[in-house]
């Protein structure tokens, strides 16, 4: 079972539906959540696939640090996350953030702020597959404007 505050490394297909019910909570009004797709493309080369690896004991711990901190900032209620590792197909889910609060504006920001600061803190490595048959492994260490910011074009 998902405790309404967790975060977990899986090497098996990350239920989006489980880890929404573990979010159930009266006291919330709100519920927001992302999730991140292996796409195919990036940076202007097709991709085919990718392969996460992680250090699980550390990245767990720091993902549980991250969700404290934004259940503190934003007063959640709940929040919930999990990472894949392993190679996943295009189409697959590699990362899903839930968070509950009494409010929308604080459940949007905490999702975002949780996505971001994930992908900039957690030991967590990605290797994408190209087309081509070429590999390589990518650094995803970067954190995004956090509130306010406007949402990128798209493509």
């Amino acid at each position: 079972m998902i405790r309404p505050m967790s975060f977990s490394i899986s090497n098996v297909a990350i239920d989006p539906a489980e880890l929404h019910r573990a979010l159930a909570d009266p006291r919330a009004g709100a519920c927001a959540n992302f999730e991140g797709w292996v796409r195919n493309r990036n940076e202007g080369q097709p991709v085919r696939s990718l392969e996460y690896e992680a250090y699980a004991p550390l990245a767990e711990k720091e993902g549980e640090r991250i969700l404290a901190e934004a259940r503190a900032k934003f007063a959640l209620v709940g929040a919930a996350a999990a990472h894949r590792v392993g190679h996943l197909q295009l189409g697959e889910l590699a990362i899903w953030v839930g968070v509950t609060a009494e409010h929308r504006s604080a459940a949007f920001d905490a999702c975002r702020y949780i996505v971001d600061e994930a992908k900039a803190r957690l030991p967590v490595w990605k290797k994408e597959h190209y087309a081509s048959g070429a590999t390589a492994w990518i650094n995803g260490a970067t954190r995004g404007d956090h509130v306010g910011a406007p949402a990128p074009a798209a493509h």
